[in-house]
């Protein structure tokens, strides 16, 4: 952060030869700046200034001294609001995908084994109620999907933002836990995306392998009600589906959706409580020993990254 960089101004001593002018110059600046005597820090029981504020100099100023209670008249320090610099976004590049919205939602948290009592909290998901969150799954040595999620949807991001996209996470490693299933879905309804991917890893048995996208079913009951965004997001499954076979090179799951890579399912909060197009991928099975293997490798979960990013891509062209 940077700080306003004007302060008093350092009293010019006069010549030796005129030492009562001197004084009185030396008076005055003492009076009207941060003051001459101590230590340059605050008398005791006066607060510290926080930084920024019209109190606190900078740090290799003249003085970091406050300024006495008696000072009179206006001061010529800006207010704290406008001494600290807030760096502005950067300006996102004009693409094939400027002025769309997509929402990335990496699955579970890392945080979440830290905080069981809150995450298993029940929450309504419309067609009933559900854990607020669960941990995640990981591979036999210890590699877990929360982390494997965020790698992936981080990558997906530049990915979409280098076309120009506005991308939002519902979790970047910055919350104690969470969000919940049913926060998810809202975060996507708010930000009125024009897509919305929520990234996760399976966790079967041994054997089962390959990927699937999971779509919304017909629900309506409580708050939910996917009328609207079947048809749209079975388009957007379908189209990441084709993607990713072709970029990463994985097959389609040969233990869900019977080899299509495309499963429909009504008991997941995240995709009833939607009201924009929305999809699952569960980009490989972590329990089996031969895709653990590539979702512990960083090239392929950039090929994962990019092939889940050409879907989104093809549907917002299409």
């Amino acid at each position: 952060m940077r700080y306003d960089d004007s302060s008093p101004p350092t009293p010019r001593v006069a010549a030796p030869r005129r030492p009562v002018l001197a004084a009185v110059v030396l008076a005055s600046v003492c009076l009207t700046a941060a003051g001459c005597g101590g230590d340059g820090g605050p008398a005791p029981g006066q607060a510290q200034p926080l930084p920024g504020s019209s109190a606190a100099a900078p740090s290799g100023s003249a003085s970091s001294s406050p300024p006495p209670a008696a000072s009179k008249g206006p001061s010529t320090s800006p207010p704290a609001s406008a001494s600290a610099s807030v760096k502005p976004p950067k300006p996102l590049p004009k693409g094939p995908l400027t002025g769309r919205t997509v929402v990335i939602d990496p699955g579970h948290n890392p945080r979440n084994r830290d905080r069981t009592s809150e995450i298993n909290r029940q929450v309504d998901i419309g067609t009933g109620h559900k854990e607020c969150d669960t941990t995640g799954t990981a591979t036999n040595s210890g590699y877990a999907e929360a982390r494997f999620t965020l790698d992936v949807s981080r990558r997906l991001r530049t990915l979409l933002e280098a076309q120009g996209a506005k991308v939002v996470l519902t979790q970047d490693d910055d919350r104690p836990f969470g969000p919940c299933v049913d926060e998810r879905a809202r975060i996507g309804n708010e930000a009125h995306a024009d897509a919305v991917v929520s990234v996760h890893a399976d966790g079967s048995a041994a054997g089962n392998r390959g990927f699937h996208v999971i779509l919304p079913a017909q629900v309506r009951g409580g708050g939910a009600d996917t009328a609207k965004i079947v048809a749209p997001s079975r388009d957007l499954g379908e189209r990441i589906a084709g993607k990713f076979v072709r970029i990463t090179g994985s097959a389609p799951s040969n233990y869900i959706g019977g080899n299509t890579g495309l499963d429909t399912r009504k008991d997941l909060g995240g995709l009833n409580l939607s009201t924009v197009p929305k999809v699952f991928v569960e980009c490989g099975n972590m329990r089996d020993p031969k895709d653990a293997a590539l979702l512990m490798s960083a090239d392929w979960r950039q090929k994962a990254a990019l092939g889940i990013a050409e879907g989104i891509s093809s549907y917002l062209k299409r």
